[in-house]
């Protein structure tokens, strides 16, 4: 491993070089936020869908972290409820790239090339993301600690040909509540598995204690500030063609505190009765 690549990826970690602005999408007829450099042309933009039970708000320094190195981030804040619409959260995020893409941001000096758009989400809005893709062609696709969706994402994966990134917790990477394998073996593009070290799937919410009796887990500061790193290293080179960040879109690079899975080799584990994540529970009840 150089020490180009943990340099580059510590760099990434911190907050990068432009001021950010925040504004409201519900102006533009879709709840959610944007965060936005100050000011840019041709800007690369991502739309974000979030996770089961959380909202915007809970990637709050997410968002911010992409506009301060010159994304214009945005989020739909809908589908927060125990029985979501995967579906739907799915038609907001295109409809929040559209709002990216077709409306000047901030004073009117912020704007977004058509080119440039990724689609990202943790867990479920990971799930959202991959069914979005499958609808409209994206420049690049993140899906952050994905877990299983309605309609299911890995069926949808074999048609998308767009690079992907797939993140997964170590710790729980082969759960129930994890269909990071499934969905990289699916993939019909270029796609970078990564398990992330002495994380789990719902490490990166911020502020999500409160619902951890319900098996949503504890904020891990370290797989967020990580996550951060590796999704913006990726789209740096997905969206912008920067090649000094090539080694963060390898799917067989080696990076800090990361381990490359190849999902061909990883070995079903025998069957063994167990408990179902709430989320699955309350997918069964909407069947």
């Amino acid at each position: 491993m150089s020490a180009s690549v943990k340099s580059l990826l510590s760099t990434l970690t911190a907050r990068g070089p432009h001021s950010v602005l925040r504004g409201n999408l519900g102006i533009a007829g879709q709840p959610g936020v944007v965060y936005t450099p100050e000011k840019g042309l041709n800007l690369p933009a991502v739309a974000f869908g979030h996770g089961w039970l959380t909202g915007a708000v809970n990637y709050r320094r997410l968002l911010e972290h992409l506009a301060s190195w010159g994304y214009v981030a945005a989020a739909p804040d809908t589908e927060r409820g125990p029985i979501p619409s995967h579906l739907n959260l799915a038609t907001d995020l295109l409809t929040t790239l559209d709002i990216c893409a077709g409306v000047r941001l901030g004073g009117g000096d912020i704007s977004v090339h058509p080119d440039r758009l990724a689609l990202a989400g943790h867990g479920m809005g990971a799930g959202a993301a991959v069914i979005a893709a499958s609808q409209r062609e994206v420049a690049a696709v993140a899906a952050l600690f994905p877990s299983p969706t309605s309609p299911s994402a890995e069926a949808l994966a074999p048609g998308i040909d767009t690079a992907a990134l797939i993140l997964a917790g170590a710790s729980d990477i082969g759960s129930v509540s994890s269909n990071a394998i499934p969905l990289a073996t699916a993939w019909g593009g270029k796609t970078i598995l990564r398990s992330v070290e002495k994380a789990t799937h719902n490490g990166m919410v911020e502020g999500r204690r409160a619902l951890s009796a319900l098996g949503a887990g504890k904020h891990e500061p370290k797989t967020e500030r990580l996550t951060r790193a590796l999704l913006v290293g990726f789209l740096n080179f997905e969206l912008l063609g920067d090649k000094k960040y090539k080694l963060f879109a390898d799917p067989e690079a080696l990076l800090p505190h990361t381990e490359i899975v190849d999902p061909e080799a990883v070995e079903e584990e025998p069957e063994h009765p167990q408990k179902l994540p709430l989320l699955q529970l309350v997918q069964a009840l909407r069947k």
